[in-house]
């Protein structure tokens, strides 16, 4: 079976939301000891919890965040603030439990899996990391597709791959995770290319360019369209030409999540842009996504409001690697705990609202 094949069988595979589970939670969460829907969105998290996995207090433990790792040729365009090496050098820092997503998944008690799928440099057998390469790197998009056709079907693969053995090892929730300099440049081409939206709504300061990078960025994203227009004629074709290995791996993710019905968790700019691609590919995948936060880069807006996620958090966050996905992990547990250990009206011994008017006179 080949990989387009494979792909087109798990898409097939996924099923929608358990329609029966989400009434049993609704009718559960009226019969909570508070007003209805005095809980807001921790009231809809509960019922979106139960529709994915057909259980009405289901468990949100144990949980995995998968972050991809890979490189970019666009790079030498000077479109981001920080040299390409960065990458690899974050990569060894993951690894030692340095970096921002290492300090915010011990808060969450998140297992945090690291995947090289297209780290430029060889970093070898290093404890933890998963080396499942791809490329040295993607190509540089502005002068033809960033990679090949089979190259980001085998990305998606990967993705499924690591999704598949963190789900067997018992994950009920995953989220999106990455790290590649440069990265929000393919992303902000795939997220015009899927949307329709010019360079100028979506290309925003990555790292922090100046504003002769940022325009310089822009121009770079809009010949990277033209010059790849022809290849842009579905979701792969797009992914291919002007992705990144580890959007095409977190693609990979999102649909293994959707098809084995864990909850998903996307992240910020990159991982919206992979969940645009995924949700393209398989409309039916929508309903397993949620979208942690709103990134401060424009162009989040844009994706998130395509695929009609509404963000559970906006602090203004840029920085990736599943730190927003990670963060809303918290509120998912408040939304279980809720469900699962709030007592109803009848066991507490407390009186429900008063009838009105019309249904005592009636």
């Amino acid at each position: 079976m080949d990989d387009e094949q494979f792909l087109a069988e798990l898409v097939a595979f996924i099923r929608p939301p358990d329609e029966a589970a989400m009434a049993a939670a609704r009718r559960r969460q009226g019969n909570l000891t508070k007003p209805p829907g005095s809980l807001g969105r921790l009231e809809e998290l509960a019922v979106w919890l139960a529709g994915l996995t057909g259980e009405l207090t289901p468990a949100t433990a144990p949980r995995s965040v998968i972050v991809m790792a890979g490189d970019h040729g666009v790079t030498a365009e000077g479109v981001s603030a920080y040299p390409s090496e960065v990458t690899s050098q974050m990569v060894v820092n993951f690894l030692g439990g340095g970096a921002a997503i290492n300090v915010l998944s011990r808060q969450a008690k998140a297992k945090v899996v690291i995947v090289d799928i297209g780290v430029a440099a060889d970093l070898g057998n290093l404890p933890g990391l998963l080396v499942r390469k791809v490329g040295a790197g993607t190509a540089n998009l502005v002068v033809g597709p960033a990679m090949s056709r089979e190259q980001a079907l085998q990305a998606v693969q990967v993705g499924i791959e690591v999704a598949n053995s963190e789900i067997d090892a018992g994950a009920r929730l995953l989220a999106t995770g990455e790290m590649g300099i440069g990265n929000t440049t393919p992303a902000s081409a795939v997220i015009c290319a899927l949307t329709g939206a010019p360079p100028e709504q979506v290309v925003g300061r990555g790292t922090g360019l100046d504003d002769a990078g940022l325009a310089r960025k822009r121009e770079v994203v809009a010949r990277a369209l033209s010059v790849n227009r022809y290849l842009l004629a579905d979701p792969i074709g797009v992914l291919a030409a002007v992705g990144g290995f580890e959007i095409a791996g977190l693609v990979g993710v999102i649909l293994a999540g959707a098809a084995r019905r864990r909850p998903v968790v996307i992240d910020g700019f990159i991982a919206g842009a992979a969940a645009l691609v995924a949700c393209k590919i398989a409309p039916a995948a929508q309903p397993y996504l949620l979208a942690g936060h709103l990134s401060a880069e424009a162009g989040h807006r844009i994706a998130l409001e395509a695929m009609k996620l509404r963000p559970l958090l906006d602090l203004g966050l840029r920085l990736g690697e599943g730190t927003g996905a990670v963060l809303a992990f918290h509120l998912i547990d408040a939304a279980a705990g809720i469900m699962a250990e709030m007592a109803t009206f009848d066991e507490a011994g407390v009186s429900g609202a008063l009838e009105s008017d019309a249904a005592t006179k009636a």
